[in-house]
């Protein structure tokens, strides 16, 4: 069962479902459009943001290919996506072989939805929302155990990031023993 402050640090998973890879805006967005839209994407998480200037760090260190006409499209928007999330764990030269890693393994469509997927599934077993991990694609390769162990570092940093946050806001850090036993 979940505690009060369980519950409130959940709430904004609850429901967290990232678009899919043909969900994405398949029209260009210029740089301010994307930070916008990623961030929208990504508010539930907390602090996994992204900036323009990020994105455009990311351009210059070849993480993502460069905007055509200066509009950025899906298969980058994907990318980004991964990136936002991932850069809270991994240093930038680890960040670039995870995405090399990737694109050697599965198109970026697959390789994003899987992504998607198994993000939701290890949020909601870290927040308590579901008693088990569940099982996310069919292949059991060396690279899907290193994406799950990255998704479960990012999920347990989210997890405590909310936990302080919450915290923060005014909540007493410990039950007394008295209350957790009534």
């Amino acid at each position: 069962m979940m505690t009060k402050r369980e519950r409130k640090m959940a709430q904004d998973l609850i429901d967290f479902k990232l678009p899919r890879y043909q969900d994405l805006p398949n029209v260009g967005l210029y740089l301010e459009q994307t930070t916008n839209y990623l961030n929208q994407c990504l508010s539930p998480l907390g602090d996994v943001k992204l900036t323009s200037s990020m994105i455009s760090n990311y351009v210059k260190h070849g993480l993502i290919s460069r905007p055509q006409k200066k509009l950025y499209q899906t298969e980058q928007l994907a990318e980004l996506m991964f990136i936002a999330v991932a850069k809270n764990v991994l240093q930038l030269d680890n960040l670039k072989l995870a995405i090399q890693i990737q694109q050697q393994s599965y198109d970026t469509q697959t390789a994003y939805d899987y992504f998607c997927e198994e993000l939701e599934n290890v949020l909601r077993y870290v927040f308590g929302l579901q008693d088990e991990l569940a099982v996310v694609g069919h292949d059991h390769t060396e690279q899907k155990r290193m994406l799950r162990n990255l998704i479960m570092t990012v999920s347990h940093k989210v997890y405590l990031d909310k936990y302080f946050q919450t915290l923060s806001a005014g909540e007493s850090a410990v039950s007394s023993p008295k209350q957790s036993q009534q």
